[in-house]
Order: C-alpha cells, then sequence, then structure tokens
C-alpha cells in the first residue's frame, strides 16, 4: 500500500523558494530538474523506509536528489500506522546540520 505524502508550511516554503530562485518558470533545464524533484519527492509514497536516518534525529530520514554541487536533502518523517510520509524541509547538502522545528 501507498503512504500519502503530506508537507509542512517549512517543506512547502522551500520548494515555493528554490522554484523562484533557479527560475523554474523561464528555464526548461531548471524546469525538468524541479520536475525531477517533485518526483523523488512523490516517490516516497513507495518504500519511504528504504533511505536513511539523519545524523541529526534518528527518528527522521532524507532522501538526497541531484548531482555534484546541486544534492538536495528531503527530510522526512514517516507515521507507520497512519500510512503518512511527512516532508518536514527541502535544503541543500551543503547547508550546516538540520534543525526540526518543535511544532512539526
Amino acid at each position: 500500500m501507498a503512504y500519502r505524502v503530506d508537507f509542512t508550511e517549512r517543506a512547502e516554503r522551500d520548494l515555493r523558494r528554490l522554484y523562484l530562485t533557479i527560475n523554474v518558470a523561464h528555464s526548461a533545464q531548471a524546469r525538468s530538474w524541479f520536475i525531477g524533484l517533485e518526483h523523488a519527492i512523490f516517490g516516497l509514497a513507495e518504500q519511504p523506509a528504504r533511505n536513511p536516518s539523519i545524523p541529526e534525529d534518528v527518528s527522521l530520514r532524507h532522501a538526497l536528489y541531484g548531482r555534484g554541487r546541486n544534492v538536495y536533502r528531503i527530510i522526512y518523517a514517516i507515521d507507520e500506522p497512519g500510512q503518512v510520509v511527512t516532508v518536514l524541509h527541502i535544503r541543500h547538502g551543503a547547508r550546516d546540520a538540520f534543525v526540526p522545528d518543535r511544532d512539526e
């Protein structure tokens, strides 16, 4: 059974900011990359536990998307009983350690 994929406000904000930053509306290459990111995110609906725990919090997991200097971390939580994957944050892989929001 597939999991439902939900987003926190923070993750939605991250996606909007990334969309604008890489200029998806005016670049076919950026659009293709962004669509791939979306596919990676919604692909978490199938076997979300396949990705490793994050070092900052072992109760959370992350998937990596991109190559070279453009690797992004999709940080998420899994609710097994509810069959829900909640995307908490999408961030560049080179950023400092992730600090979860206490209200998420």
